[in-house]
């Protein structure tokens, strides 16, 4: 197995998913757009993970990386490849599939009980779940849900927190893929977007010894080992 991943911004990796990749012994490679890295050809992959970042996927003027990176998404998508967008990725694939990606009248910062629709409930790739999680947010933006998808799961401040658009692309809005430490590195750089509101936890909160990293761990392996034996 082949996996690419598109890395936005330095402190945003891959964080759990790299410790399960390297479990499995699979290839590992990365375009940081960051850094200018070059994108691979799409026949030299086999699963592309997109990653989140602090701008908008409609952002192009400020980040041209942006029109050419949703290039590649709506081919790795339609040329059957697995898809897997997180946070910002899954606002990219949104915004690939036609639909529009907008600021949210909440931003969701901290941890906030993730709930599991009723296609959730049936869904193979969130096989094993339990119907509530505590999932961990970073995120101002929201969108409108791809046609033809499956919304997977929802939480009190915004709707659109999953989708599974086909058998090959998945969108979670929310982060099972963070550590203590990503999480630290977010305070550092983003820490101007943790204002008062009902939605937004302190660092305290987020870092608590109560906080749920071993947890969403357990669970982003359990999508992930769902995802690549789904037909």
């Amino acid at each position: 197995m082949r996996i690419q991943y598109f890395q936005h911004v330095p402190y945003e990796g891959l964080g759990n998913i790299e410790g399960w990749i390297r479990s499995k012994n699979f290839v590992l490679s990365a375009t940081r757009f960051f850094a200018a890295d070059p994108l691979p050809k799409l026949d030299e992959i086999d699963w592309l993970i997109i990653m989140g970042g602090p701008m908008g996927s409609y952002d192009d003027k400020k980040y041209p990386w942006l029109t050419t990176e949703k290039r590649f998404i709506e081919a790795s998508i339609k040329a059957g490849k697995k898809v897997l967008g997180i946070c910002l990725g899954a606002q990219l694939i949104a915004s690939v599939l036609g639909e529009k990606v907008y600021p949210h009248i909440h931003q969701e910062i901290g941890w906030f009980p993730l709930k599991l629709t009723a296609e959730g409930m049936e869904s193979e790739v969130l096989r094993g779940f339990p119907t509530e999680l505590l999932a961990f947010h970073w995120h101002g933006d929201t969108f409108s849900f791809p046609r033809e998808a499956s919304r997977l799961a929802e939480t009190a401040a915004c709707r659109n927190q999953a989708f599974a658009y086909g058998n090959n692309v998945i969108g979670l809005q929310f982060h099972l893929d963070v550590t203590r430490e990503t999480v630290e590195q977010l305070i550092e750089n983003c820490g101007a977007e943790l204002v008062n509101s009902s939605y937004i936890q302190t660092p305290e909160q987020m870092l608590s010894p109560a906080a749920q990293f071993g947890n969403i761990q357990k669970y982003m392996y359990k999508l992930l080992d769902n995802f690549i034996t789904q037909a």
